[in-house]
Formats: structure tokens, C-alpha cells, sequence
């Protein structure tokens, strides 16, 4: 395969086996918030070759601050539709699959999670991460997961590591006793930060509870054919959260792929 272009200040420094290796390598990403559609755009300017990117969310207001495919032109529609077609113009090669859904248990044998080498995990919803981790990891696939990056400024206190060497992360630590209840064994590489949460100064946009304020700044025409569920209703606090640090968490997941293809390509 000739190394396009667009991929020669990557192929100086990997060599065109390794363009190749990246283009034959199958990741999925389960959801595209701030830290999930970071870490796909990364992954298809990397040269990936086949991803495919799972989220049942619409574009909210609120998604703006740090969320990739969210604009001011864009509100009420599917995310996962929104950054494919970002994806394609920039790697018009790439094979991209967007579902507009859910991933959970009673859903799981149809995202057919054997057929990836990668899975992202990206997904905010505790028991839907859990289960995601762990099929994942019993079908084969190398699975990179987030940890909590909302209520977090700082990004040198951020870290790669072992879920079960995790520390300070209380979405960590609550993955790790629902995989212990679960009966897991194995290991799972997480992206997590070391700093203490910041305060949360403003417990609303708007109305001083949890309640998000996009189902009144998105309604009509503006919501297309799409019914996203209402994830915000179901919180009980809603995490504030800045895009460097969104962003920082996706590239490291990215960086982590990258790089594990590397290391089986020059073993």
C-alpha cells in the first residue's frame, strides 16, 4: 500500500510498515463526549483504518466547551453522525461506522465486540462500563478505558495505568468493586487523574438542580428524526469539566492504540 500524503510526517518516524499496521487495525469507540470524540479524530489522523463509533446522544448547548463535533451549527443532532462525517473528510480511506445507540448488557451480542482489535471505552454510565470492560475483554479485544475527567483542571497530574492500580479517582474506584462483584480477573489499562476534584461552584446552567438545560435550548426542527435518551435526568449531579482536560484524556487513549500497534508490529 502506498503511504498517502497526508500521512507522510507520520510515516518518516514510523516507516511505511507501520502506516500499514495502523491502517489494517479495527478500533471501536463507545461514546463520543469530551473525552471519546477527542480520541477519534486522533485515532483516524493516526492513519486507523477501520473505526467505528457507538453513542445514542444528540448534540446539546452544553456539549460546546470541550466536545470535538459540537457547534453552535450543529445542536440536536447524532453525534456519532456528526463526527463521521468529520472523520471521512479527513481520512476519506478510512472505513467508518457510526451507530446511533446505546451499548448495554442485553445489547451486547450485537455490536459483535470479537471482530475489534481495540475497544475504547469512553462511556460515562457505571454498569453499561462495567459490562463493556469486561465482554470486551473476554472476547480478545485490548480494551483502553476513562476514568473520570470531569471536575478535573490540572493535566500533568494525569495517568496511564492498571485499573486496579488506579488511585484518587472515585469513578475508578467504583469500577473496580463492581468488576471485583462481578467476578473479574483479568486487567484493563485505564487513563485516570491523580488530582482531587474541584469544587462545583454552580450546581446548574440554569435552575439550581441536576436537570440540563439543552431540552429547553434544543426542541423542533433542531432535533431531526433523533430521540436521544435524557442522560442528564438520570444523573445525580451533573460534573463540570474543561475541554483541555477532555481532550487530553482522549489523545492519551489514542496514544495508547498507537502505540500498542507499534510494539506488536516491531516485536
Amino acid at each position: 500500500m502506498a503511504v498517502s500524503p497526508q500521512f507522510h510526517r507520520l510515516a518518516l518516524m514510523l516507516g511505511d510498515d507501520g502506516i500499514e499496521a495502523l491502517h489494517a487495525t479495527d478500533v471501536a469507540i463507545f461514546g463520543l463526549g469530551g473525552v471519546g470524540s477527542w480520541c477519534a479524530e486522533s485515532l483516524v489522523r493516526s492513519g486507523i483504518g477501520r473505526i467505528t463509533l457507538v453513542d445514542s446522544d444528540t448534540i446539546c448547548v452544553t456539549n460546546i466547551n470541550r466536545q470535538l463535533q459540537a457547534t453552535t451549527k450543529n445542536l440536536g443532532r447524532s453525534k456519532v453522525m456528526e463526527m463521521a462525517s468529520r472523520l471521512r473528510d479527513i481520512h476519506p480511506k478510512a472505513t467508518i461506522e457510526p451507530i446511533h445507540g446505546v451499548y448495554e448488557a442485553s445489547r451486547r451480542e450485537e455490536f459483535h465486540l470479537e471482530k475489534f482489535d481495540y475497544v475504547i471505552d469512553a462511556i460515562d454510565s457505571l454498569s453499561h462500563k462495567v459490562d463493556l470492560i469486561m465482554a470486551a475483554h473476554g472476547a480478545g479485544a485490548t480494551v483502553y478505558s476513562s476514568m473520570g475527567a470531569g471536575n478535573k483542571m490540572d493535566p500533568s497530574q494525569i495517568r496511564i495505568g492498571s485499573i486496579w492500580a488506579s488511585k484518587n479517582c472515585s469513578l475508578a474506584k467504583l469500577v473496580r468493586k463492581k468488576l471485583r462483584e462481578r467476578g473479574f480477573t483479568g486487567d484493563c489499562q485505564c487513563v485516570y487523574s491523580l488530582e482531587s476534584a474541584q469544587e462545583i461552584r454552580h450546581t446548574s446552567a440554569r435552575d439550581g438542580s441536576h436537570k440540563c438545560i439543552c431540552a429547553d435550548e434544543v426542541r423542533g426542527d433542531d432535533c431531526g428524526d433523533l430521540v436521544a435518551k435524557d442522560w442528564c435526568d438520570s444523573k445525580q449531579e451533573i460534573n463540570a469539566s474543561v475541554s483541555h482536560i477532555a481532550a487530553t484524556f482522549g489523545q492519551f487513549l489514542a496514544g495508547m492504540v498507537v502505540n500498542d500497534v507499534m510494539k506488536k508490529l516491531r516485536a
